[in-house]
């Protein structure tokens, strides 16, 4: 049984903890009966036929099922086929992305420990990690993953990399009387702790909950195309059950009648949007996966498209996530910078953003840096392309700093082979080592806090001296970064390690987490995209703050949000540090409260309930298995600048799907206007059932999915960010698609009347022009491309002119005429359908609004406009 005993010390004061001797197998068998297995609850298993039922719920694939049907039953089993092939398509799309979201959970128990090493009945034994019951003693050290929630009895230099629960980039010392949380990673030391939280209770756990009770909500374009999905169904049978109505009053057989009403519902139903969605969607998948973007849900890509608000993490995302020496300080005054990528020990020392050679101050600050240390440096191989961190990665930090001054660490390390030490403690805070030179004598070497090592007993220096460098020191962690201070003494005598003296301050050093090359420049290009980048980051609020200025999201006297304040966040707050993962989903639950539409970026297991939560979320490929898992969007080379393109990229798939939904609904309006407004001009039948059919498969077929494949237009990445509250038929759209039917029933029906009146087969004139004038519009709607630039869409051309060429094969050719109930029509009568048909394409293309130059806004400023709602 696990047993209370004596105080432990903590930087706090004195507590009392623990003293655990670890329990008796009878007893951990007990509890593990009791209380269950320390793992991650696995989500409840669906149904395959519950997902596909879920699929079909949706009102648009809904009113397709039903347009099969229909179709069926007229006959028309081409446009079925086609119908039921999409409808499968997209359930089966969106039953995988179900499970692959299930599977975001399940990632959590790869970040469990397998084994855990456990003190039972007085013996140390090795037992499987979900065997661990509360009270076990469990002993950790470096390289081990903390299985449980522990609560620690006894620590030695232990140092954990909590950057995948909490953010932190550094990592976290943790004494007696402290907790180390599962899922985290001993860097440095060992420990022994008993376990204070297992399973759905402990760290992982409780993420593990945020990520099962997180569904990602639809995206705004599901919203928009389902809300279209109800109205069009809606307006479709309310216009056929009048023109049924019209058509029986005025003697038409009922049966023909409810023929022709039921083939009016197929035309006004653009049932080639789901095919020209995914069109859109799969070929902006297949040139986001080209650079380096896979899109694990296809929606994700056009969701870019809509957003206002990108909220990202900090490590790992802007951040390189790994620690280096970003700025030095040596006793002479002399500030440098330092240049160079991760671990790599290449890089360079610049001045005033100039770069400079090596002084012999700054030369012997990064020696004793590098011999005051524990830490190496691992080369690229097969399994990872980055150099890489051997012990403790601020220590990493220093050697790669020393290299990048000049020096050969293992050349060095052997020149001053270390003859004592003085390990670092967290009460002295500093670290101190001896070694021997080629001429037996004795270099002394500290590092450490500055307030542990710029102190008068320990230095031989003056207060005025001491007192620069402390001020120096204030000023580089008020940048954010972790400052350490070297000082050393070369002496004749093999002095005490634990108690030196005499020692001349060398410098100061800062480590941080740099910025990922660019990030500034992505800031800016999301700000011209308008789009607002927000930080949100477990660190501490300085760092936050440093980071926030380097981006250019934060200056003095903005707001800065804390999560361990309650106070509410300011609405215009771009930072917010000390964030939980409980209190990301709030903060992306306010943003989407106010209407926006919210992009989460992150690489570790506190992101993935944000990731899933937001409206996209966007996952490191070098990341957290879990954050994948939960994203809809992995970014392979971890380059933020591939959103900004994705941006564009969403956009130009929704300008499209907007084209399309002009083009066709124009057709379908004209299709019943026609058949409305007909029987007024004498045209008793304007169309047949099977020649309006014939007209819908030929112009929503091929042409309608190929203008999914139109190209961006220009200045797509400069313009503002669509309301998210904006009807897909907003903006003016339901007005064209009026005003555009409006112009092809016209010249329909002043076709019609013409050549009824010169006795002319009109019924055929009227389904040749229909066909035609609607193929005209495809190409007068097309994407507006700069002077001289080079068309992106043949295939479109190629659509259009076959289906015109079936269109008039439709009176041409015996079996089509018989099919379709046509007369034949003269070559002069077909040149001058083809005429008139082209009126309507014509006008629209004259008339045709011209967007807006980027440097041309309409508020009269030259910069990037802001969105239309602000957090």
């Amino acid at each position: 049984m696990a047993k209370t005993g004596g105080p432990g010390r903590t930087l706090e004061g004195t507590i009392d903890v623990p003293v655990a001797v670890g329990l008796d197998a009878a007893e951990a068998a007990a509890r593990l009966r009791a209380n269950g297995a320390n793992t991650v609850a696995a989500p409840p298993r669906r149904h395959a036929v519950v997902r596909v039922l879920h699929q079909l719920t949706d009102p648009l694939v809904a009113l397709l099922l039903a347009a099969a049907v229909v179709t069926t039953v007229l006959g028309d089993y081409p446009d079925t086929s086609v119908i039921v092939l999409v409808v499968l398509v997209n359930t089966i799309i969106g039953v995988v992305q179900e499970i692959r979201a299930d599977r975001a959970i399940a990632a959590l128990g790869q970040l469990a420990a397998p084994t855990a090493r456990v003190v039972r009945d007085g013996r140390d034994l090795a037992v499987p990690a979900a065997d661990l019951v509360h009270g076990d003693l469990v002993r950790i050290e470096a390289g081990d993953i903390v299985p449980a929630d522990l609560l620690l009895v006894e620590a030695n230099r232990l140092q954990l990399d909590e950057s995948a629960l909490s953010g932190e980039s550094v990592p976290v010392g943790r004494t007696v009387g402290q907790e180390a949380l599962a899922g985290t990673v001993v860097t440095t030391g060992r420990a022994d702790g008993t376990v204070l939280r297992t399973g759905p209770a402990s760290a992982l756990g409780r993420i593990s909950a945020l990520v099962a009770g997180t569904r990602p909500a639809a995206t705004p374009l599901q919203r928009r195309l389902s809300a279209l999905g109800r109205a069009l169904g809606l307006v479709a049978v309310v216009l056929s059950g009048l023109v049924f109505a019209i058509g029986v009053i005025s003697g038409r057989p009922v049966v023909d009648m409810a023929i022709t009403a039921v083939s009016l519902v197929v035309a006004a139903v653009p049932e080639s949007l789901p095919a020209v969605v995914t069109l859109a969607l799969a070929l902006g998948a297949r040139r986001m996966a080209a650079a380096h973007a896979i899109p694990r849900r296809l929606h994700a890509v056009e969701t870019l498209g809509s957003v206002t608000v990108i909220a990202s993490d900090k490590t790992g995302t802007l951040t390189e996530g790994r620690m280096a020496v970003q700025q030095v300080a040596t006793t002479d005054g002399a500030r440098y910078e330092v240049t160079g990528s991760g671990y790599a020990p290449h890089g360079a020392v610049h001045q005033d953003g100039t770069p400079v050679a090596v002084s012999e101050e700054l030369r012997r600050l990064a020696q004793g840096g590098l011999l005051c240390n524990d830490a190496a440096l691992s080369p690229p191989d097969d399994e990872r392309r980055d150099w890489g961190a051997v012990g403790d990665p601020l220590e990493a930090a220093l050697v790669a700093f020393a290299a990048r001054c000049g020096l050969d660490p293992q050349a060095t390390r052997a020149a001053w082979p270390r003859v004592a030490e003085h390990p670092f403690d967290q009460a002295q805070r500093r670290m101190v080592t001896v070694h021997r030179s080629c001429d037996q004598r004795y270099l002394v070497v500290c590092k450490g806090a500055p307030e542990s090592v710029l102190t008068t007993s320990l230095l031989d220096a003056t207060d005025d001296e001491i007192a620069a460098l402390t001020r120096t020191a204030h000023r580089l962690a008020g940048e954010g970064l972790r400052v350490l201070a070297v000082a050393a003494a070369l002496t004749d005598t093999s002095p005490a390690p634990a108690a030196p003296t005499g020692l001349r301050p060398l410098g100061l050093v800062a480590v941080g987490d740099p910025l990922r090359a660019g990030a500034p420049e992505i800031a800016e290009s999301l700000d011209a995209a308008g789009v607002r980048l927000l930080l949100i980051t477990g660190d501490h609020p300085a760092t936050a703050a440093a980071i926030g200025s380097q981006l250019g999201l934060w200056h003095d006297g903005d707001p800065l949000a804390r999560g361990d304040d309650d106070s509410v966040a300011h609405p215009d707050t771009r930072v917010f540090a000390r964030t939980q993962p409980e209190q990301k989903l709030d903060i992306i639950a306010g943003l989407q409260a106010r209407g926006h539409v919210v992009a989460m970026t992150g690489d570790g297991v506190n992101d993935a309930p944000a990731l899933r939560r937001a409206d996209i979320g966007v996952a490191m490929g070098g990341g957290t298995e879990v954050a994948r898992q939960a994203a809809d969007l992995v970014l392979v080379d971890d380059d933020l600048s591939t959103v900004a393109s994705a941006i564009g990229e969403g956009r130009r798939i929704y300008d499209n799907i907007r084209r399309f939904l002009r083009y066709a609904l124009s057709g379908g309006v004209a299709e019943i206007l026609v058949m409305l407004i007909g029987p007024l001009f004498g045209l008793a039948v304007p169309l047949l059932p099977a020649q309006i059919l014939w007209v819908n498969l030929l112009t929503h077929g091929v042409p309608g999915v190929a203008l999914g494949a139109e190209p961006a237009e220009p200045g797509t990445l400069r313009r503002t960010p669509r309301s998210p509250q904006e009807s897909v038929l907003g903006a003016g759209l339901g007005r064209d698609v009026l005003v555009t039917g409006a112009l092809i029933a016209a010249v329909v029906l002043g076709a019609g009347v013409v050549a009824a009146d010169r006795d002319l087969p009109w019924q055929s004139v009227v389904f040749v022009v229909l066909g035609l004038a609607q193929l005209g519009v495809a190409l007068a709607v097309r994407a507006p491309r700069p002077a001289g630039a080079r068309r992106g869409n043949p295939g479109l051309l190629v659509a259009v002119a076959v289906s015109a060429l079936l269109q008039v094969g439709g009176v041409l050719f015996a079996p089509l005429r018989d099919l379709l109930g046509t007369d034949p029509l003269a070559p002069t009568v077909l040149l001058a359908c083809a005429v008139v048909s082209a009126l309507p394409g014509l006008l629209l293309r004259l008339t045709r609004r011209r967007p807006t130059p980027p440097s041309d806004r309409v508020d009269g400023t030259n910069g990037p406009r802001s969105p239309t709602v602000r957090p």
